[in-house]
């Protein structure tokens, strides 16, 4: 066994698909070293559940209600740093990847993996290894590094559902004339013609 004789990893699985995570954890619990010891259907309950059941390894979805799988993962580093966080997604991109590292995931994989796959990924990941799909690492260093700044990406994604640009300001902090300008700086990086086009690139490409 990868995990060595006796020990057992617990392990938390956070997936808004109920039918997939339900799935998983069944065929994760076929595995004699993997003990799913809680499962999660939005970002904030998977802190929640990593909180209370204190989990070996927590498996994050990408794209979850409330918070995505890497802002979990970045909450998990600060407040369980023994916990080691992976992230499977369904549609990756070279951006996820990169804010899923910076965030401190130890693995981040398609969710076309078997059971099996994603098994021997947790003991990897469990061990103090990094396990990072062959081809997701390709197309990220062909693509590049994003050209937005913390601060253009942080005001995209608060235009991203169309809010005004007043709200924008009052959530940010910031005066509506100064978020004008970084989402115009934003825009022009991109080739946007306005904000929420380029709001629309920057998550195309995982960059928010």
């Amino acid at each position: 066994m990868g995990a060595g004789a006796g020990a057992v990893i617990r392990v938390l699985l956070a997936d808004d698909e109920h039918l997939i995570r339900g799935a998983l954890a069944a065929l994760l619990r076929l595995e004699d070293d993997l003990q799913v010891v809680a499962e999660a259907a939005s970002g904030p309950e998977a802190v929640a559940m990593a909180r209370a059941h204190r989990p070996d390894v927590a498996v994050l979805d990408l794209q979850m209600p409330g918070a995505d799988g890497v802002k979990v993962a970045t909450s998990l580093r600060s407040e369980l740093p023994a916990c080691r966080t992976m992230i499977v997604t369904s549609h990756g991109r070279p951006g996820h990847l990169k804010r899923a590292l910076e965030a401190g995931a130890r693995g981040f994989v398609p969710k076309t993996v078997s059971a099996q796959q994603l098994a021997e990924i947790i003991r990897t990941v469990h061990a103090g290894s990094r396990y990072v799909d062959p081809e997701l690492a390709a197309d990220a260093i062909s693509s590049g590094d994003s050209p937005l700044t913390a601060r253009e990406a942080e005001l995209l994604e608060l235009a991203e559902d169309g809010a005004p640009i007043a709200e924008i300001a009052e959530r940010a902090g910031l005066t509506q004339g100064t978020v004008r300008n970084y989402l115009s700086a934003a825009a022009a990086k991109l080739g946007a013609e306005n904000r929420h086009a380029a709001a629309r690139t920057a998550r195309a490409q995982g960059w928010l």
